[in-house]
């Protein structure tokens, strides 16, 4: 037993990314329960102590990708800041907390309101915990170029200031405190945290195995960037859905140009590189539709993409940059090759298919040709390739390295 313990917290990631693929399947698989539950006559899932769809929020856009980036964050903030790897008993009583959180989420969701409350409020804690660790590299690291962890410092304070509001929310039933869960806590902080991801590793990632490549990391596109999601995130806030255009447009078209400049092309020759341009591609496709939601209110007011936009973010961009994220690091770190095989490559396409699923859910003609609602179908589709994913995966991070190296 001590030997399972000793390999499971031989590293952060390991830990994190245990509690992420199995949120990863939970808050699916409960979403799919409460959606058959509303869809069809087959059952009635149990009442939750607050509408299913503000848990599902809160779950999407903390409970789930935040357990993914702090793996990632707590393994690569040593590496790039050339600092001190963070010690065990940091990182282990974070992940205590974090798991405990879940748990008491979850019984709270269906029985007494203080639970639920006190399950975020923990949530809370254990975020502070990861958050101060970072902090501890983030200083004393004798890094002179700093400019990436700046903009992700800031981006976990805002969502620590997310789940804080949540909490508030919770225990004041202000909707001003929601509004910020909801609006903040996806642009400023969880698309934030992945577009620096990003910038900071795909043209690097690319630079290892694509030949005569030129990396390009452009200091003046992350402050664009950072106006661009403040300001859609405030007109969110604000419900002024039809002047969106004018900070998603230019993100937009820096997106693109950025997909086009890293090797979008050249990295379909590797499937492992591949998933990250792919998956960074679906953001440059959310801001296409969320910038024709927008110019559409303008100009007729008309309301006609509904949830899409939103769904292409959070599952073609958010779920498709972890899963390949996720794979890229689990498969090096346990001392394996960086190759995606044609299992990881089904699992990875098959994110792609439940992000057009889910927008395909918004036109009520298309669902009136099927007999499953199409939010149904997507839930299903969404386990029926990430379960498999989880089962070959998780064991990565719970058994040894098969190179014999520590971590």
């Amino acid at each position: 037993m001590n030997l399972r313990w000793t390999t499971f917290s031989a590293a952060p990631h390991r830990m994190m990314f245990f509690l992420g693929m199995l949120q990863l399947i939970l808050t699916i698989f409960w979403w799919l329960i409460d959606l058959l539950g509303r869809y069809t006559n087959w059952w009635h899932p149990p009442p939750t102590i607050i509408p299913s769809n503000w848990v599902h929020i809160f779950f999407m856009l903390y409970g789930l990708p935040t357990f993914f980036i702090f793996g990632f964050l707590m393994t690569t903030y040593p590496r790039w800041m050339n600092g001190q790897f963070i010690p065990y008993h940091h990182y282990s009583r974070a992940f205590f907390l974090l798991i405990s959180a879940i748990l008491l989420i979850y019984i709270g969701l269906f029985t007494k309101l203080f639970i639920l409350a006190a399950g975020v409020l923990l949530f809370l804690i254990g975020w502070g915990t990861v958050f101060y660790t970072l902090l501890q590299v983030y200083f004393h690291s004798p890094a002179n170029d700093k400019h990436y962890e700046s903009v992700l410092n800031l981006s976990l304070l805002a969502g620590f200031i997310g789940v804080l509001s949540y909490f508030l929310w919770l225990v004041t039933e202000q909707w001003l405190f929601l509004n910020f869960a909801l609006h903040g806590g996806l642009w400023l902080y969880l698309i934030p945290v992945l577009i620096t991801v990003c910038h900071r590793m795909l043209p690097f990632f690319s630079s290892c195995v694509l030949p005569n490549y030129q990396v390009i990391q452009p200091i003046w596109s992350l402050p664009i960037i950072g106006i661009c999601v403040t300001g859609h995130a405030v007109l969110e806030m604000q419900s002024w859905l039809a002047w969106r255009f004018i900070f998603d447009m230019p993100l937009m078209f820096l997106v693109f140009h950025h997909s086009l400049r890293w090797g979008l092309w050249r990295s379909l020759q590797i499937r492992l590189l591949a998933v990250l341009h792919i998956a960074f591609l679906w953001l440059g496709i959310a801001l296409l539709l969320y910038n024709w939601q927008s110019l559409t209110l303008l100009f007729s007011n008309q309301f006609i993409l509904g949830k899409a936009p939103l769904h292409a973010l959070t599952i073609g961009f958010m779920i498709s940059l972890i899963i390949g994220m996720a794979s890229r690091v689990t498969l090096g770190h346990s001392g394996r090759d960086l190759i995606a095989d044609t299992f990881t490559w089904i699992c990875f396409w098959g994110v792609s298919v439940t992000a057009l699923l889910r927008i395909f859910a918004e036109f009520l003609w298309i669902n009136s040709l099927f007999i499953l609602d199409f939010n149904v179908l997507t839930a299903i589709i969404w386990l029926l390739f990430l379960l498999p994913w989880v089962i070959r995966y998780m064991p990565m991070v719970l058994l040894p390295r098969v190179d014999g190296k520590p971590g």
